[in-house]
């Protein structure tokens, strides 16, 4: 099973206990600088295999594409970003997560990586909005004749959302019950 690109999935859910905490940090494209113990024993990977490696070797394919637009894009504008993400580990099996995502700073002030803490989410939430909401999202992304124009269709759904709810994406996320 190769490391890079694998979209292979199980359909097994892994857990982890409400008390553990994923961390993993990132530099400033999203390459592995660090994971804990807990991050390795969920995604299934030695520390080996992934530091220097792009986070998104745990990418699960049924992840939006336009959530992690709109993270990236908060990020890098020095936001901190809560959301749902459902993962997938080395054998394919998969992980929902809710992470908190924040900019790391040296003393200067200058980004130098990213943050992310994860904790077993809401279930019901998990069940009865965000998937739903990502079976949408991800329809759109891929009905679309281009990946840009399925990106951009996921990012329209997104706003029309937020606009109707009039709140942010966080908020939207702890609206929805973590």
């Amino acid at each position: 099973m190769a490391l890079y690109g694998n979209t292979h999935v199980t359909g097994v859910e892994r857990t982890f206990d409400r008390d553990d905490i994923i961390v993993s940090k990132t530099d400033t494209v999203g390459k592995m600088t660090y994971g804990n113990r807990t991050f390795f024993k969920i995604a299934g990977y030695t520390e080996n295999e992934c530091l220097g490696v792009q986070h998104n070797l745990i990418r699960h394919p049924d992840m939006p594409r336009c959530v992690f637009d709109f993270l990236w894009k908060n990020l890098s504008a020095g936001e901190e970003v809560f959301a749902y993400v459902i993962n997938r580990s080395k054998n394919g099996d998969h992980y929902w997560v809710f992470a908190h995502v924040t900019p790391s700073y040296d003393a200067a002030g200058k980004t130098v990586g990213y943050h992310s803490t994860r904790r077993v989410p809401n279930r019901k939430t998990v069940d009865d909005h965000i998937v739903p909401l990502y079976k949408t999202l991800l329809q759109l992304e891929k009905s679309a004749e281009s990946p840009s124009r399925g990106l951009a269709a996921g990012n329209d759904a997104v706003a029309r959302l937020l606009a109707e709810h009039k709140v942010s994406f966080n908020e939207l996320m702890f609206s929805l019950g973590t």
